[in-house]
């Protein structure tokens, strides 16, 4: 019997063939991270993951964005959205899952928005994708993985430029440098990663989630100690900066600016 399935109008989810997919659906605001999306994302995986006529998983936006980050309205405002205390104790911004889940980044991922991207097992981009870490800009740091998963996915010293400068790359840099698997035209996105997805479920199931297990402790043994160390370093950030929403407010408008500027997708 099929489990239960998750609704909620800002975070979608269908299955079809055995392909569970979950679409983050604030559209209007490029799908970034608002308190009730960073609740209802992790009960739509789950549902996802416990269902027994699923195999694979996929991770997308509604367009134009895959997701802006954290919503910095919000931020600016009530700060509701950022919560020390979850991103310290969940490692990485999902669930624990069994099944593979793959990204399908159909438009810009950043910060938030990009460790959600590295949090999947792959990556497949439309050409309309690009990806920039602005962690530095906003005044907030990382608690997702992102400064262990994005060197391990394109070497540290690009991890370092991508942080440091807050720049965006193109989706056909993000495949060059390793971040991605490839590039596909836009309109082609989700039936390639659907593909892949069918690709996967046709294998032996128990295999598949074994393997992915092997993937999670044998890349954990040189970097485990990485996790414990960015949750410690940004829990010291918020404490000797005493961060204030209101910081976040002033800088946003400028952010914005910036990224319109850097990407017209």
């Amino acid at each position: 019997m099929a489990a239960t399935q998750f609704t909620n109008e800002i975070v979608l989810t269908s299955v079809s063939d055995r392909v569970g997919t979950v679409t983050l659906n604030r559209p209007e605001a490029r799908n970034a991270l608002s308190s009730d999306l960073l609740a209802a994302l992790p009960k739509a995986l789950s549902s996802l993951d416990e269902d027994p006529e699923v195999d694979v998983l996929i991770l997308t936006g509604t367009d134009p964005a895959f997701c802006a980050g954290l919503d910095l309205k919000e931020l600016g405002g009530s700060g509701g959205n950022i919560n020390p205390d979850r991103s310290l104790k969940t490692k990485g911004p999902f669930p624990k899952y069994s099944k593979p889940l793959i990204g399908a980044i159909n438009g810009v991922a950043v910060t938030g928005g990009l460790e959600l991207a590295l949090a999947c097992d792959f990556l497949i981009a439309s050409d309309r994708a690009a990806f920039a870490d602005t962690h530095a800009r906003v005044g907030v740091m990382p608690g997702w993985g992102l400064s262990v998963l994005l060197p391990q996915a394109i070497g540290v010293r690009r991890a370092r430029e991508m942080s440091l400068t807050g720049n965006y790359i193109d989706a056909q840099t993000a495949a060059a440098w390793g971040l991605v698997n490839r590039v596909v035209a836009h309109e082609l996105l989700l039936e390639t990663v659907q593909s892949l997805a069918s690709e996967i479920s046709s294998n032996d199931q128990q295999g598949v989630q074994q393997m992915l297990n092997t993937y999670e402790r044998t890349g954990e043994t040189t970097v485990a100690e990485g996790w414990e160390i960015e949750a410690s370093m940004g829990a010291d950030w918020l404490d000797r900066t005493n961060f204030k929403p209101e910081k976040v407010a002033q800088r946003r408008a400028e952010i914005q600016s910036r990224g319109r500027t850097q990407n017209r997708s």
